[in-house]
C-alpha cells in the first residue's frame, strides 16, 4: 500500500489520537467500534447533560469537537458500523465521508425522545446527509432505522454481512490511499464547503438559540434525563 490508513476506535479522543504529524501522513481513517460490537456507540453519556439551565449542545461540546475534527481532517474518513447507533453518534457516523455498516445494523437519533433541544449546526449535519424527509423521520420518530433504508437512500454505501465488514471497509481504503492526497484533500473541503452553503442571519440564529433555551429550560428536559436513569418511558408534558 503506497499510503497510511489509520483505524481509531469510536470511544478514543479524537484529538490525541491524530497528531500534526499524523494529518500529513495519514491518507484514510476507519472510525470503528471494537470487534464485534452490539452497540457502535450509544450516544451522549447522559450523565454528562447540565441539568440547571445550561445548554446542553455549546460548541465546545465533545460530539461537536468530534464532528467538527471529522469534517477538517483532510484525509477521507471511513465509518466502519456493526451494531446499533444511538442519539448524537448517528451524526457522527453521518458526517463521516464514507460509511461501510454490517447488514444487521440500526440507526436512531433519539433526541426527541430523550428531551434534548439538538443544536442547529447538528440539524443541518443530519439534514445534509440524510435529506429532508428522512432527516425528519429519524428525528420525528426517534426509532431505529434499519439501516437497508440508508443504502437504498444513499448515505450508507454498503451493508455487507459482518464476516465481510473489515475486509471491504480496507478494500476501500487502500484505494483511497493510492490517488493523490493532495486533490483528495481538495475535493474533500470543496465538498464540506458546498454542503454547508446555507447562511442564517442574526435574527433567524438568535431565535432559534432562543426556542433551544425554552427546551433546556423546561420541565420536559429534566423529565427526559430523570426517565433515562430510572429505565422508564418519559411523561413529557409539553412545558
Amino acid at each position: 500500500m503506497s499510503g497510511m490508513c489509520f483505524a481509531m476506535s469510536s470511544s478514543a479522543p479524537y484529538r490525541s489520537q491524530i497528531s500534526a504529524s499524523l494529518r500529513q501522513l495519514v491518507r484514510a481513517v476507519i472510525l470503528r467500534a471494537p470487534a464485534g460490537s452490539a452497540v457502535f456507540s450509544a450516544g451522549h453519556d447522559m450523565r454528562e447533560l447540565p441539568t440547571h439551565g445550561r445548554d446542553p449542545l455549546t460548541y465546545n461540546d465533545p460530539l461537536r469537537r468530534a464532528v467538527r475534527a471529522i469534517e477538517l481532517f483532510p484525509a477521507p474518513v471511513i465509518a466502519m458500523v456493526e451494531g446499533s447507533v444511538w442519539g448524537g453518534a448517528c451524526e457522527l457516523v453521518l458526517s463521516c465521508d464514507i460509511i461501510v455498516a454490517s447488514d444487521d445494523c440500526t440507526f436512531a437519533m433519539t433526541v426527541g425522545k430523550m428531551g434534548v433541544p439538538y443544536n442547529i449546526s447538528g440539524v443541518q449535519n443530519l439534514m445534509n446527509a440524510c435529506g429532508m424527509p428522512l432527516c425528519k423521520e429519524m428525528l420525528f420518530t426517534a426509532s431505529p432505522m434499519p439501516v437497508q433504508r440508508l443504502v437504498d437512500q444513499g448515505i450508507v454505501s454498503q451493508a455487507v454481512p459482518r464476516a465481510r465488514l473489515e475486509a471491504v471497509t480496507h478494500n476501500l481504503a487502500k484505494q483511497i490511499v493510492t490517488n493523490s492526497p493532495l486533490v483528495i484533500a481538495l475535493l474533500k473541503e470543496e465538498l464540506r464547503l458546498l454542503s454547508a452553503s446555507h447562511n442564517l442571519g442574526p435574527e433567524t440564529f438568535e431565535r432559534v438559540q432562543a426556542m433551544r433555551r425554552h427546551v433546556y429550560d423546561s420541565t420536559d428536559y429534566q423529565e427526559g434525563i430523570r426517565a433515562f436513569f430510572e429505565k422508564r418511558g418519559p411523561l413529557f408534558q409539553g412545558k
